[in-house]
Parts: C-alpha cells; structure tokens; sequence
C-alpha cells in the first residue's frame, strides 16, 4: 500500500508575542506551555549577565534569591525560584482586566539567581545585595524571587543604595512583622529584617508600613519599638472591617508620603493557607488571593515601585502548585500594571474586555 507524504511538523507557538518574543522549533517562545523549554520565569529571555543587561536595559529583570537557612520553622523556601519558573502553570500574557498585552509593553528579564553558598548566610546575603543593587543602579526594576524573608534586608538594601538612602519606602505583605531584634541569636533571621533594615536606616521606620498582619506575634514590647520608629500597620482585621481597597490606598499613600519610590515586599504567608500551603510559617486568616492581587496591581498603578520581591514559597509543602501560582501571578500583576503605566504614557488605550483601572 503506497504511503502519502509525510506530514509537516506542527508549527511552535506562532502566537508568540512581546518584547523579545521568538519561536522556532528549538525555542517553543513565551506562549508555549510551562513544562515546555527552558525554565524561566514566564518564559522570559534568560540574561544573567550584567554586561548582557547593561546592553539591554529592559524594564524588569528577575532575580532569584534561592536562601532559606534563616527560616524558624519549616524550610524549603531555597527550591522558590526554581519552582517559580518550572512549576507555575503559564496562563498567557493578556491581562484581561487592563486589556493589555503585557509584554508588547514591558520589557521583562530572567536575570538568573544570585549564588546563595549553602549554610553561608553573609556570604548569600552579600551577594544578593551586589546583584540586586546592580541592577537597580542601571535603572532596571528587580523583582526578587525567594527565598525566606531575610533576604529581604540585603535586597532592599541594594534597592536603597542605588535609588537613594532613607529615600525608599516600603509596603510589606505579611502575616508578621519580621520586626524582632534576634531570634535564637540570629540577627539575620527571616523574622528580623525590617528592623534592620529601619535600624540601617535604608528605610525610615515612617515609610515602612505593613498589611495583613494577624495571629499571635509579635508581642506588645515589639509593637512598642514599632511605633517608636514611626511604623504604621493594617491588621487582617482592620481589612476585614474597611474593606482591601480603602486600606491599600492608605497604605500607598503612608509608604510614599516624602519618599522617592517605594519597594513592594509579598510574604506569600499573607495568604490564607486554605490557599497558600506551601510556606513556612502558615497562620490561619489571611487575605485571598483575589484580594491579594487586586492589592499588587493597585500599588503597581498608583505608586512609584522601584522593586519588588516576593517571598516564603516552600514548594515541598505545597499542594497542586496552589502556593506556586498565586506567587507566580502576583509577579504578573506587578508586570501588568507597570505594561499598563507605559502605555498610558505613550497615550495607548485599554483594549477588550478591559476597562482603565480607575473607571
């Protein structure tokens, strides 16, 4: 029996759209599946380079920051970043609520990890500090992926060098404080970085403001140092009471009030563990993904965010990557906000099914 010719391969992604978008049968593009090619994050180009990012200049580079020896209770925070680039289910690129196709208006990197030698964590925090700070001082945005909360004080540190000392505010996500002074003699603990970051003066304490706290710490003498620096903060409460929306927006207004930018930190524990398993230091409570999201995307329209980071997945104790994806879309809230800011700058309209987000 004669055979007919052989059938052409099926084509790759041609869909593929955004800056720095490609596609070829070695390289299925950023609209092919996350179990597909390379893992970066959201399929983005990977650049680890500087001098590869200082000939680039995109608007994001990504950061991982794969540490979590600094944890108190349950590890696993290191496997983050990789889970994040792998794990996450890649929904596409159109943000429907802003009508935009985010990466035809913002350029985003995978700028690789900074080298966290294990048991070492000066030597980590040292070099997520250089990384992170190099980026900043090119004028790229770094969105820090970790990682334990502790990493958040190098970070943040590099933000403030290059952007200016004292002159970054700081809007933190979380179910705790992170305030404590030292912790089994740790003074780099994942539960003491703002007030290192306060006592550094990197951030004045009346720039650092905190949302969704709840449980059982810290205790009252930590609130009084707290109030002492100037800290303002919205317990899961006072959410629960006025509503996310009206607390963002005093939260923004708080944070950047004399400063000149502001960097967003995301403890994914913010969440309520019903929907974020996987991490450390799960507290009954929290805020829902919807109000979480909603939150980024509204800091990431109205405010200056120079960085970003978000922090505390633990893959080993997550279930159906539930943990993984609403870090992962919290990361792409922030990219389509700031795709949405450019193209209001250049005088683009919000296309279908999308509305302006103030309307």
């Amino acid at each position: 029996m004669a055979q007919g010719p052989e059938p052409s391969p099926v084509p790759p992604y041609a869909g593929a759209t955004g800056a720095g978008a490609s596609a070829s049968a070695d390289d299925p593009g950023p609209d092919a599946p996350g179990y597909a090619g390379l893992a970066t994050f959201a399929d983005r180009p990977w650049m680890p380079g500087l001098d590869e990012l200082r000939a680039r200049r995109p608007d994001v580079a990504v950061v991982g920051a794969p540490f979590d020896i600094a944890t108190t209770h349950r590890p696993g925070a290191r496997f983050g970043p990789r889970a994040l680039r792998a794990q996450a289910y890649n929904p596409g690129t159109y943000h429907l609520d802003l009508g935009i196709e985010i990466f035809d208006w913002l350029d985003v990197v995978d700028a690789g990890d900074a080298h966290c030698p294990h048991g070492l964590t000066e030597a980590s925090h040292r070099n997520i500090r250089a990384k992170v700070g190099d980026i900043a001082r090119l004028g790229i945005r770094p969105v820090i992926i970790g990682g334990d909360h502790s990493i958040t004080w190098p970070a943040a540190s590099g933000v403030a060098e290059a952007v200016g000392w004292g002159e970054v505010g700081l809007l933190h996500f979380d179910a705790h404080a992170d305030t404590a002074d030292i912790i089994d003699g740790n003074l780099a603990s994942h539960g003491t970085p703002m007030r290192r970051l306060i006592e550094s003066g990197a951030v004045r304490g009346r720039n650092f403001v905190q949302v969704g706290l709840r449980g059982y710490w810290p205790p009252p003498d930590v609130f009084a140092w707290m109030r002492e620096q100037g800290m303002r903060w919205h317990l899961m409460h006072e959410i629960w009471e006025r509503g996310s929306r009206e607390v963002i927006a005093e939260a923004i207004a708080q944070a950047v009030d004399g400063c000149r930018a502001l960097y967003l930190s995301v403890d994914i524990d913010v969440l309520d563990p019903g929907f974020a398993p996987g991490t450390g230091t799960p507290e009954p409570g929290g805020m829902t993904p919807a109000d979480l999201l909603r939150a980024v995307r509204q800091i990431a329209l109205d405010a200056p965010v120079v960085a970003a980071d978000i922090v505390e997945v633990s893959p080993p104790y997550d279930h159906a990557d539930m943990t993984v994806n609403s870090a992962h879309r919290v990361a792409l809230e922030i990219f389509a906000a700031l795709a949405h800011r450019r193209r209001s700058e250049a005088g683009g309209t919000v296309d279908l099914p999308g509305r302006p987000p103030h309307s």
